[in-house]
């Protein structure tokens, strides 16, 4: 559970720090993403997310 609110954190850290050095184009990529289609939004968080579940097992498990 610790790793867990550690990474949640830092989620929280990462957008902080992107909102806060660039917000115009934070912007803009959010508006960018409410013009995407739901299906392709979905594919890229599917991939995200297999992806982020790769880069765990290598650093927790190798």
């Amino acid at each position: 559970m610790a790793d867990f609110l550690a990474a949640f954190g830092l989620v929280f850290v990462i957008e902080g720090l992107i909102f806060a050095a660039c917000p115009g184009p934070a912007k803009r990529a959010m508006m960018s993403v409410i013009e995407t289609p739901e299906q392709t939004l979905r594919l890229i968080g599917i991939g995200s997310a297999v992806a982020g579940l790769i880069v765990v097992w290598l650093v927790r498990w190798t």
